[in-house]
């Protein structure tokens, strides 16, 4: 293998101390309270998960034109997002070959190469060495051996882009499953059938294990206590959608995949933009423009249904409005990189979604907020000795299995959490 194809190595059992016992750990209905405080149970999540499974990066419209790039990551590994000239777009490690230096600092921008500011090499932007100051000195250096590191697969579904380090493994395809589905649908939601992600990031640390807002993504319980104050200002009824009364569901699609289906509700409404808290005659442009593109019964049907509010394992949680990316920096530290979703073609709803963005994720925004203080709250409660085992059995007497074969219970029962974990365990006890 060539010294460009990056690989993250695995620390021998060794040195990472006793096998871990993952059965011991993680359980039907209980979770141990040490997979979010361990640093060396974090370290290897990194290998197991991080490093082994497809990672959402980024999405194609964040580098629309030849030459655009972008900084991204996989867990805390800085990743270089790139659309070459001809159109590829490329994953590169953000790391110079030859002393480790970082070659690119600025955000975003558009380059045909990057020079590394420690010694002058010089890379192309799909990671080739171009050249390198003084080259008498490196007569014998084989050049096409030395460029930037190269996530090792690529791939992307309706322009969301994922990476992988592992060199073999399933396809993105199959890692996402039904997951896929809820992207199309979130697609669909477009006149054009496309989304772009074209408004900025904010960007929210939390001291928190990154497993808890895996799990609160989908958590159906939390929001009429967590939430209260937003739903009484905001007055959209959307705390409905998650009381003991509501028809909405909880469902794990396997893989790690979760969500709150919040359909049911909506269709029992019968309102076209409901699920945006609006109605149709408030957006009189955008509702012209889905009928032209897919007709009045199914823009109707796809008004009425909305977007998903889906986590994608590990690290994408579309939440209707919003798209949030997790990173994880360390066992107690993740960072929330966040954006409104836009639909391409449609500038009046793109305009309001920008807008509610801002009004519950943004620095002034409650909702986050309120969930940021839960994530730091439980992450220092969950440091107390005793008891050791935190309880996920909500709902469980009454889970069941839907149409399509996948899990469900209430919306508000934790039938999402008890997938996140048994997928976990599973990657985490594979070999």
């Amino acid at each position: 293998m060539s010294t460009c194809d990056h690989v993250i190595p695995v620390a021998p059992a060794a040195a990472m101390g006793p096998a871990i016992r993952w059965d011991e750990l993680v359980r039907d209905d209980h979770v141990h309270g040490s997979l979010y405080t361990d640093p060396a149970i974090y370290q290897a999540e990194l290998q197991r998960i991080w490093y082994r499974t497809w990672v959402y990066v980024g999405h194609e419209s964040e580098v629309p034109n030849p030459n655009d790039y972008v900084m991204k990551s996989i867990g805390p590994e800085p990743i270089l997002m790139t659309r070459d000239k001809s159109g590829q777009i490329h994953l590169l490690h953000n790391r110079c070959p030859h002393r480790g230096n970082r070659v690119c600092m600025t955000e975003k921008g558009n380059a045909r190469s990057f020079t590394c500011p420690y010694h002058g090499w010089t890379f192309a932007n799909d990671g080739a060495l171009r050249g390198y100051p003084f080259p008498s000195g490196y007569e014998d250096a084989d050049r096409s051996r030395l460029g930037l590191g190269k996530v090792a697969r690529v791939a992307s579904h309706r322009g969301f882009v994922f990476g992988s380090f592992a060199e073999e493994g399933e396809s993105l395809l199959e890692h996402l499953g039904a997951a896929a589905g809820a992207i199309d649908s979130l697609c669909m939601n477009s006149p054009e059938g496309e989304v772009e992600v074209t408004a900025g990031y904010l960007k929210h640390k939390v001291k928190a294990n990154w497993k808890f807002l895996v799990e609160n993504e989908t958590d159906g319980y939390h929001p009429s206590f967590v939430h209260a104050s937003i739903f009484e200002v905001a007055q959209s009824g959307i705390g409905t959608l998650y009381d003991s009364d509501s028809v909405a569901v909880s469902r794990d699609f396997g893989k790690g995949h979760t969500e709150n289906d919040l359909r049911p509700e909506f269709r029992k409404r019968d309102v076209p933009m409901g699920w945006f808290g609006t109605t149709a005659d408030r957006l009189p442009a955008y509702v012209a423009q889905m009928e032209t593109a897919y007709g009045k019964d199914k823009a109707r049907e796809i008004m009425i249904d909305g977007t998903p509010h889906i986590m994608i394992f590990p690290n994408l949680f579309i939440a209707e409005i919003q798209l949030f990316v997790l990173q994880p920096l360390s066992v107690d530290h993740t960072v929330q990189h966040v954006t409104a979703i836009q639909f391409k073609g449609a500038p009046d709803i793109n305009r309001r979604l920008r807008q509610q963005t801002m009004g519950s994720v943004g620095p002034a925004g409650f909702l986050l907020a309120d969930d940021a203080a839960m994530y730091e709250r439980t992450q220092l409660g969950v440091q107390a000795s005793n008891p050791e085992w935190l309880y996920l059995g909500r709902g469980r007497h009454r889970e069941r299995i839907d149409e399509n074969g996948f899990r469900i219970g209430d919306n508000t029962d934790e039938t999402p959490s008890r997938g996140i974990w048994r997928h976990y365990k599973s990657l985490m006890e594979a070999a």
